[in-house]
Parts: C-alpha cells; structure tokens; sequence
C-alpha cells in the first residue's frame, strides 16, 4: 500500500507531525498529487554527502517539475483552472528554490517519507492487515540507511579521539624533550664550582621530579587512549562487517537470484544504482577506518609505549583489510549476463562492473577484464581454489575488455561488444546426458590496485552457466537446461548441481514464469491449464491434489511422452513458439482455450449449438494448433459429432493467419461458449482490399467440381469474402467416411491437397498464374 494513503488515515498528533513536514519549502499539494512518482523514485541511490551527486539531484528536481507541469496541463473545468495555476506556481516555486542546490530537495524529501514512514508503522499495529501490508522493503533500507548513520557517528568519533591522542601525544613528547633538557642540565652541573651547582641543581631535580611524574602518568593515560581507540575501532569493524554482511549475503545475493531468474522471464532484476550507494558507503567508510588505524599505528612507533596495543593494531589493520577485500572481490559483478543458449561462431554481448570503482579511484588506472569459457569441473576446481592451470574449454574471440569510468553515472565497468565463441572443447559425457545438457560458464578475471597498488586484488566472477550449441535445432533442449537449472538452483552451490526432481507446483511456476515472458502476456497458464500439464506429463489422471507429485529431469526433458516421438519440455516449448509468433494477440484476448484434450473439447462442445468451436493445442504434433467444432453427420441424420481439423503450425500461419481461416470456414459460428465468431475475429481479419485477386478466383475454381456439380469441402480454403458466391458452396457440405480418421480427424494428405496447392500457387509470380487459357 502507498505510504501516502496510509498518511491520510493518520490522526491526532501523528497527524500533526505528518503535515508539519510541509510548508513553502514543500507543499503538501505537491506530495499529494504526485505521491505515485514521489515514492517511485529511488531517492535512496543519491548519496548526500557526495557532491558529485548533484547531477542525479538535479535531475530529480526536473523531473518532478516536469510532473508537476503535466499534471497542470491535464486540469480541465473550472476546479481544474484554479488547480492548474496553482501546480504551476510550484512548479516555479520549487525550480527557484532547489535549482542551485538540488541535493537539499533530495534531502527534503528523504525526511519527509522517512518521516511518513515512522509514523506510519508507529500508529499501526503489527498485527493489523494494514499494518502486514506495509512495505518491508523500504523498512529494510531504513535499517540499513539507520547502520550507515551510526557507523558514520562511530568513525567521526574515532576520528575525533584520533585528533585528541595525537595532540596529547605531541604534548608529551614535548614534555619529554623537556625533561632531556632538564637531564642534559643536571648534566652540566658537575663542571660547576660546588657552591653553583648547591645553589642550581635542587630546582632541576624538583622539576625534573615533577616532569617525570607528569610523563609517566600522560604516558598512563596515552596508553588508555590508543586501548580505547583500539576498542572503538573494532565496534566499528564489527558493526561494518554486520552491514557488509546484510548488503553483499543478502541484498546483493537476492539480485543475483532475481537476475537468475529473469533469465526464465522473471520481471527484471533491478537497478545497481542503490546497491552502489550501499557498497561505496561500506567502501568510503572501511577506508577512513583504515586510514584512522594506519595513523593510530604511526602516533605508536612515533612513541612506542611497552603494552599489549601493539598486537591489537596489528590485529584491525588485518580485519580492516579482509572487509576492504572482501568488499572489491563481491562487488565485481556481472551486470549484464551473456545469453545462456550461447551458439558458436555468433557474436554475443556482456558486461561486468565493479560497485566500488568509483570511491576506490580504481579508474585511476584502469584495470583489463579477460574473458574465458571454462567447463563445470573447471568452475568447481576455481571455487575451491585448485590450480585448473589457466585451462579453457574453448576459444572466445575479442575477450578482453578496458574498464571504463562513467563520470555521469558514477560507474566502472567493461562492455564486451564484440566477442564470438570460436571453438568449444566438450568433456567426457556422463551416462544419458546429452551435449544440450552441459553446462559450461564464462569466467571474468582482472586485477585491480588501490591506493596507489598498496593494495592489489586478484577478482574473478563466474557467469550463470551456459550450455554451448552448434546449431539451431539444439535450441529447444538448451532452453530446458537453463530453465531448470534457473528455477532450481539454490545460493552457494558447487557448480552448477540442481535437484534432479522437483515438486511439481515448483515447476509450475516456472513454466508459468516463462511462459508469460516468451509470450509477452499478463495471461499466464491457469489452474486448469496445469492439471492439463500435469496429465500430460504424468501421463494419467493425475490426483486432485498434485502440491505433492514430483518431476525428475529425465521426465521433463530426457523421456519421450507415450506413443510420442518428443518430450514434455519440447511439446511445451513448441506451443510457446507458436503462440510467440502468431497467436499472441487471440492468447490475450481469451480465444484460445488451448490446454484441452480432444475428449473434454468433444465433451464441452456437443453441449452447445451447431456451429460452435474452440481452440486447442495439438497433442500429436509439436508447435500445432487445431480447430474443433460441433455439427451434423452429414451421413447420419440427427446425430452430431465433433470435427477435429489437422493441426495448423507456423508452416501454415506464416501464409495465412489464424483469424483469416477462421474467416474463411463458414461452418465455424461462435467461438466456445457462445461468442459470434466475427465478435472476437473480425478485427484481426485482413482487409478485403488486402487480398489477392488470385484468392477470390483460386476460392471460387476449387469449390466448384465441373463434373459432379456438387461443392467440395475445403476446409483450408481461401476467404470468399472478395466474392459473393452464396450458391456456389455448402455450409456443411456431404463428407464421406474416407476423409475421416479413424479418430474423426481429417486425413491431411488425403483431404488437404486443394488447400496446400491453392497456397502455392497464391505465392507464385502472377504472369505464371494468368498464363494460359482460364476459365
């Protein structure tokens, strides 16, 4: 729920805190008609602090004029006249009072919807629905924008006793050349008469007394110091690898996952604009740590004092470091991932980016990235850090890449525009496993330095796994690796091991997710349509209850289906290519049943008129659609039967469409369960004036037989709609028995040919058609 309607419902003093967020600075109108855009900006990506920020600032502020002019000029009536002069007048409000500082409008409205935000939660109870609906991402941010504050407030106040015992220590050692002068004093004493040296020496010797005292006990309190430094310092290391921990484990572990999964259609992964925030603060805040240690270890050989500080020092410059590499060796991702069917000899596309390059000054020497195919033991043996002797397992052409810094984004990252997988060395293939079923990665490796190479970092990333094809038919079972292998995975595995079986609502999801993708639709697959699924891949009458039935890989995409030639995976796949390409619009629109069996079409059609049909996929043919519909036996009088036309495929829609044969077939009357055909079809018919002339005279010649006089049946026929001939054919023309199947279907070769010729010849050139005597 939007944290503004929630505001809304605030009462009491809650909501006099929530309104007295607003004034000139902000009007409260402003929030109000632009709460939706507000709130779905990433405000939290623009770091304060930064002043090379400002450019993301500033475009924050044009774009919320830009919406506030938008909205002014869509206000109509007389309400709507006096609105739109007011949202114009802030729009000039705002633009005068932010356009030199942009980052304090950025600052605005942080408190304002964290503020919202509090008080919100604080006036809901945890348990209320309103309150389960509250947005726990923007909750998390908060904590961790909350643990960034107080490790900001920890290191100002180590930095702040850094000063003092700095200042302290050289008083002391002021102090203490004091007392070697004194020393050298007393020294010079005995080349004096006794009666000089009586006089002058029990004044050194009480201030040389007093020195001392004052030396040993600042040297006391100086060693107390640098021992609460230290203290300190390691709250602050502790608290930083908390934080590190939530944004590198957590957060940026979830948006590999999502990016993983958008590899099967998920919605995309999301920006990194906010994770970089996150990691440059970690960055910016563990270096200032190391630099406070490396001073607090330099005050302590300047002036080394006998203790155990010596040992701590050492111990949080190597904890400081660890969190520094660890830090450098997460942050190198891949932001864009190479496709995951990778076919050789084709030129495909990655990039890589390192979050912390920019507050590293990493860019000062740009870094190269290399790019390598390596095999599944060769990733294993990487993660476990076993020398693979710098093997590949091919050849990747224009595989190295220069960082490069992006000043307007604040990004360092490598495009790889151009690279091509020459040649692919395949290993040893374990039992039924199949080339389509190997998985490989691309492994990115470079070296970075920092701080002028006082430190060096050997980084490495490895890709989602790819399976590598030669050619195009591998395609299909491809997929299927990679779909599974991105549904199933689970975080920190060894290379690449999936689960061999899988609940069957788990796959469900998956070939929901990736159905919806591939065919661009907010449809997806219904329940009906999964039991559907689940009969054919169980191939029974699975329980009513499937949450507990499981699928082994080898049913999904290693075994044919009974009495098929194919798999589950690859009859699915055939029906998502074909609604892709040309069914997508009538799959929206609700005309396709699709996942029904030939007896449950029998069964709802038989119920209806004459004339009504639907539209299922085939069961016998990969990537085939076909038409059933309820008539009369023309050989029977008063009986009815359901017709089942062959299947269609993408052969045959790449010459007519569906809408146009369905146009075409006047027997076909209402779309399943009682829509007029025209109704759902007509807008999709192509234009009369769009035909070819040969489709109005190949319709007329091919329904008309000279010698019997009686109309044939031409099921695939072109559109009359060109000519109106109403006697020239039948609605349900005799049929005889051996046209049927002995399923009731047509027999393709048998009853097809008319059609198939006349779609040939439409496509010949058309002197070849006209030539020759015609009738």
């Amino acid at each position: 729920m939007a944290v503004w309607i929630q505001a809304q419902q605030l009462q009491g003093d809650a909501l006099h805190q929530m309104q007295s967020l607003y004034g000139q600075h902000f009007p409260i109108e402003v929030r109000h008609y632009l709460s939706q855009w507000i709130e779905g900006q990433l405000w939290d990506a623009i770091d304060l602090e930064n002043p090379q920020e400002e450019f993301k600032a500033k475009r924050m502020l044009e774009g919320l004029i830009q919406e506030l002019q938008n909205k002014a000029e869509h206000q109509v009536g007389e309400d709507g006249f006096l609105l739109k002069i007011k949202l114009g007048h802030y729009a000039s409000q705002l633009k005068s009072t932010y356009d030199r500082c942009p980052l304090e409008l950025v600052r605005c409205i942080k408190h304002i919807l964290y503020t919202e935000q509090r008080l919100v939660r604080e006036a809901t109870n945890s348990s209320s629905p309103v309150g389960s609906m509250m947005d726990s991402m923007s909750h998390k941010y908060q904590q961790i924008n909350q643990a960034f504050e107080e490790l900001r407030l920890l290191t100002q106040d180590t930095e702040n006793d850094l000063r003092k015992l700095q200042h302290n220590q050289e008083y002391f050692i002021i102090q203490y050349q004091e007392s070697l002068r004194i020393q050298a004093q007393l020294s010079s004493l005995a080349s004096l008469p006794p009666a000089d040296r009586q006089l002058r020496e029990p004044a050194l010797l009480s201030k040389r007394a007093t020195v001392e005292a004052w030396l040993t006990r600042e040297a006391n309190t100086l060693q107390k110091y640098r021992l609460d430094l230290a203290e300190k310092h390691q709250k602050t290391l502790q608290l930083l690898r908390k934080q590190q921990t939530v944004i590198l484990e957590d957060e940026l572990l979830q948006w590999k996952r999502r990016q993983q999964l958008a590899g099967n259609g998920a919605p995309p992964e999301g920006g990194l604009d906010i994770l970089q925030s996150w990691c440059e603060k970690l960055a910016e805040t563990t270096w200032l740590n190391r630099q406070q240690i490396r001073r607090a270890e330099h005050l302590r050989q300047q002036l080394p004092i006998p203790g155990p500080i010596e040992e701590l020092l050492n111990d949080l410059n190597s904890t400081v470091t660890d969190i520094i590499s660890a830090l450098v060796t997460s942050t190198f991702i891949i932001e864009k991932q190479p496709p995951q069917v990778l076919k050789t000899q084709t030129k495909f596309v990655a990039t890589v980016r390192l979050l912390v390059g920019g507050k590293l000054n990493v860019h000062m020497n740009p870094p190269q990235v290399k790019a390598t195919i390596i095999s599944e033991q060769q990733a294993k043996a990487l993660l476990k850090n076993e020398s693979t002797r710098n093997d590949s397992s091919g050849e990747i052409l224009n595989n190295n890449c220069v960082m490069e810094y992006h000043q307007t984004t604040g990004t360092l990252s490598a495009h790889f525009r151009n690279m091509s997988l020459k040649r692919i060395k395949r290993s040893d293939r374990r039992g039924a496993e199949s080339v389509t079923e190997e998985k490989f990665t691309i492994l990115f490796e470079s070296q970075f330095s920092v701080a002028g190479n006082e430190l060096v970092f050997q980084v490495k990333t490895l890709s989602l796994p790819v399976v590598v094809i030669v050619h195009g038919s591998q395609d299909n079972n491809a997929t299927a690796t990679v779909l599974w292998d991105n549904a199933f995975a689970e975080p920190g595995r060894v290379p690449f091991l999936v689960p061999d079986k899988v609940l069957w609502p788990q796959l469900c999801e998956a070939l929901n997710m990736k159905y919806k993708a591939e065919v661009q639709s907010k449809r997806g697959l219904s329940d009906e349509n999964l039991m559907f699924l689940a009969t054919k891949a169980f191939s029974s009458n699975p329980e009513s209850d499937c949450r507990n039935m499981t699928m082994t890989w080898s049913q999904f995409n290693r075994e044919s289906l009974p009495n098929r030639n194919f798999t589950f995976w690859q009859w699915f796949d055939g029906v998502m290519e074909l609604t892709k390409k040309h069914l997508k619009p009538h799959w929206n629109d609700g005309a396709i049943l699709g996942f029904v069996n030939k007896q449950q079409a029998q069964d709802m059609l038989l119920s209806k008129p004459n004339g009504t049909f639907l539209l299922r996929f085939s069961d016998s043919e990969i990537g085939g659609i076909t038409i059933a519909w309820v008539a009369e036996n023309p050989n029977k009088a008063g009986e009815r039967l359901v017709w089942n036309l062959m299947p269609y495929t993408t052969k045959d829609f790449s010459i007519r469409s569906l809408a146009d044969r369905i146009s075409d077939l006047n027997h076909l009357l209402f779309l399943y369960p009682d829509r007029p055909k025209d109704d759902v079809f007509a807008k999709y018919y192509t234009p009369p004036l769009c035909e070819s002339p040969l489709s109005a005279y190949w319709f007329a010649t091919a329904n008309h037989d000279p010698a019997s006089g009686n109309p044939t049946y031409m099921d695939h026929g072109a559109s009359p709609a060109p000519l109106s001939h109403p006697h020239s054919y039948a609605i349900y023309p005799p049929m005889s028995d051996s046209m049927l199947d002995g399923e009731g279907e047509f027999d393709l070769d048998d009853t097809m040919d008319v059609a198939r010729h006349v779609e040939e010849l439409l496509r010949r050139p058309m002197d070849s058609q006209w030539s020759g005597p015609q009738s």
